[in-house]
């Protein structure tokens, strides 16, 4: 009896190996499209936001894969509390990557209508350093999910404040240029909006740092986390 557990503890963990390999690899092409989509909207670069979009395809495959081995796992190893615990933590985390990238889709799809009009001053340098910070809490939350570190996790939870003051920064800029000039009114909107999709991502990301905080403790942290958007627009990402 004890022989038959180990083998299927052992065959549970080369599976669970197998998923998580393929959440890094989706992680990987996740932070390459926020990097990339970024650049594309502050280089005025339509080939580079076309590759972001394209590659959104690959992305939505691997939630797909891993989503498809989560459920056979589930059903063949029939693992324990903690164990299925994992399991569902990588469903979870897939679906915020999925989402993000679906954000990433979003900004560069905007890049071909933004190379029509007149830059912004400023705004695509800042919204890429917004968009490079929510890269590098989704790295430093997937190094956590792996390392199970929940310290690292609550680091990138504490710092999606950081990134909702940014976007409160720009969403004043933005009302200050339309005001100055109704002429930037279409490509603040536009602006707007990645902006808000580069919010969200950070909200997704921080979901992502929550999940491996429960998987460590068994607790959720405090979910009366303060959101630092300040803004009142009611404007939802696409």
């Amino acid at each position: 009896m004890q022989d038959k557990h180990q083998h299927i503890s052992s065959a549970f963990d080369r599976d669970l190996e197998t998923i998580q390999a393929r959440i890094m690899k989706m992680g990987g092409l996740v932070e390459e499209a926020i990097l990339d989509a970024a650049r594309s909207l502050e280089d005025r670069d339509e080939e580079l936001a076309e590759k972001v979009r394209k590659g959104d395809r690959a992305i939505d495959d691997l939630e797909e894969a891993i989503n498809e081995e989560a459920a056979r796992v589930i059903a063949l190893r029939a693992p324990t509390a903690i164990d299925l615990r994992v399991v569902l933590s990588v469903m979870k985390i897939s679906a915020n990557l999925e989402r993000i990238g679906d954000y990433a889709k979003n900004m560069a799809k905007r890049t071909g209508v933004l190379v029509q009009m007149p830059p912004i001053n400023g705004a695509h340098a800042a919204l890429r350093r917004m968009a490079r910070e929510v890269q590098l809490m989704l790295k430093d939350a997937l190094d956590a999910y792996i390392q199970r570190d929940a310290d690292l996790a609550m680091d990138v939870i504490h710092r999606d404040h950081d990134v909702d003051q940014m976007y409160n920064a720009l969403f004043r800029e933005f009302l200050t240029f339309m005001m100055e000039d109704p002429r930037n009114i279409t490509a603040c909107m536009h602006l707007h909006f990645i902006a808000k999709n580069t919010e969200r991502m950070g909200d997704h990301v921080t979901a992502i740092a929550e999940q491996t905080v429960y998987l460590i403790t068994g607790e959720m942290p405090d979910e009366n986390r303060p959101k630092a958007d300040a803004t009142s627009m009611g404007v939802e990402a696409e």
